[in-house]
């Protein structure tokens, strides 16, 4: 067994002389210096902080910014736009004809039979007297807030490289989607919660999961966080029996811990954002579920939405529209908000692909998104949130004017389709682009999702051309080489 021996520390026992007392400019003097000590202590501890946040400092903008933050609502699936918003009076006198110059034509599931007009009716609405189907009586009363694009095109007719592109501009994975972009571009507007968020269908997840909200080769910090009202994130709730006041002190802890071994490794972005991303989870333990929670809505609100609605998937819809308004609220930058899941085997009807049966199953979907999303667009208005909130409604590509062969729903048609814009920045009651006399492919003005998502980007402040990140050997951007900015949506 070694022993160890220790040196007393040696006591001087000399009385104090007036010397070693300090005079009033001295200790005034020093107690300065100390102070300036703690304050550059801080600073250095602030600093240390600030650099796991780093990745979240806003890059410069290249115009005025009008929104702030962004609400995606996707209906997956592809919405047919000739029952919805792209009114098409030739398409009901022509019913039942065959299309001309297609009358062999195949598309992705086949044959196409004759032209077949909507099963419901078209009126106009609001002083922009824009017509709107029958099918969604509650949108149809928010058009004078709306900007349509009329003629959209996407590259794939299959749903989940369609999909892909609307929400990253590539169709194949790998690609940062649209919120990984923003989040990337303008950073966050908020500590205790993630900057992007993606709410899926009550149903389940949508085509491509968590593809649709990557970060793809964007820093990781940037992805999307799938939320949802009955548990907002997994694995976050604290275990059974742990109080807050031990939590804080182990939180504090290991805060000491992870500065000093951040310390002794500088310069390292992974590790400082890897902290950062546990520290923020820590701290969403507190957030997130004040932040979901619906009881604190007034009875008016959750009927206004439809939350008190006796059909669950219905109400669950509209309680994530309730979710997100109050995710924007809380200083969220970017939610994705989905209006339909992956069809499944046993009922192919979770979202808009309507094939075979279409009226059947377009009354089931419509009620769903109608109400609570139009009461989304109402609730943001009246709340003064609507001023700097960019509300987008997408869908992956439209519908055929004809009807499948031997059924009586629509097929896959990437050639003209329909999405919306509202708030910040849009010009309202405006509608854009058009498709031919049936809806069948854009003629006028155009628009690739490129341009898509070029003029969300301007909007955001953000010319999408220099919105740019090395990779690969290539600087990518959400636009790759494309897109213009569609200038009359702008007001």
């Amino acid at each position: 067994m070694s022993s160890f021996t220790t040196k007393p520390p040696h006591v001087d026992l000399n009385p104090l002389t007036h010397d070693d007392f300090l005079s009033r400019r001295q200790f005034l003097s020093q107690m300065g210096t100390g102070l300036g000590g703690i304050a550059l202590a801080c600073l250095l501890a602030e600093e240390a902080s600030a650099s796991m946040q780093s990745e979240w400092a806003p890059r410069q903008l290249q115009y005025p910014a009008k929104a702030k933050r962004i609400i995606q609502i996707f209906c997956p699936g592809a919405v047919s736009q000739l029952d919805t918003f792209d009114y098409k009076p030739e398409l009901i006198l022509r019913h039942g004809q065959a299309m001309p110059g297609q009358e062999k034509l195949v598309t992705f599931q086949g044959g196409n039979g004759a032209l077949m007009k909507s099963p419901w009716g078209w009126k106009q609405h609001g002083q922009s007297g824009k017509w709107v189907s029958d099918l969604l009586p509650h949108l149809a009363g928010c058009v004078d807030d709306m900007a349509f694009i009329h003629s959209l095109t996407a590259k794939s007719n299959t749903h989940g490289p369609a999909m892909l592109q609307m929400n990253t501009g590539f169709i194949l994975e790998g690609f940062p989607s649209m919120g990984a972009w923003t989040t990337y571009a303008l950073g966050t507007l908020n500590k205790d919660l993630p900057a992007f968020v993606a709410i899926p269908d009550p149903r389940g997840m949508p085509p491509n999961g968590p593809a649709n909200w990557s970060a793809g080769f964007l820093p990781a910090t940037f992805q999307g966080t799938p939320f949802s009202n009955d548990q907002p994130i997994a694995n976050l709730k604290s275990p059974a029996g742990t109080d807050s006041k031990s939590e804080r002190e182990l939180r504090q802890y290991l805060e000491e811990l992870n500065q000093d071994h951040l310390k002794h490794h500088p310069g390292q972005s992974e590790l400082s954002a890897r902290i950062g991303a546990y520290e923020l989870a820590a701290r969403m333990q507190l957030s997130a579920p004040e932040a979901t929670d619906l009881s604190r809505e007034t009875p008016e609100t959750l009927k206004l939405y439809g939350a008190d609605s006796s059909d669950v998937i219905r109400a669950g819809y509209a309680k994530n529209c309730i979710l997100a308004r109050r995710l924007l609220e809380r200083g969220v930058r970017f939610v994705q908000l989905y209006c339909g899941a992956h069809a499944s085997a046993v009922d192919g009807n979770l979202n808009w692909d309507a094939h075979k049966t279409l009226k059947k199953d377009y009354e089931r979907h419509a009620p769903i998104m109608d109400q609570p999303t139009a009461a989304l667009l109402h609730d943001l208005k009246r709340r003064g949130l609507l001023e700097d909130t960019l509300v987008l409604w997408t869908t992956e590509f439209g519908r055929m004017p004809t009807h499948q062969t031997g059924s009586e729903g629509r097929d896959h048609n990437p050639m003209g389709f329909t999405a919306w814009m509202a708030g910040a920045g849009v010009k309202s009651g405006f509608s854009y682009g058009e498709t031919d006399e049936f809806g069948y492919q854009a003629v006028k003005d155009v628009c690739t999702i490129y341009d898509f998502h070029a003029t969300v980007l301007r909007l955001l402040g953000i010319d999408h051309k220099k919105l740019t990140y090395y990779h690969n050997g290539s600087f990518r951007r959400l636009t790759d080489v494309h897109g213009e900015v569609i200038t009359p949506l702008l007001a």
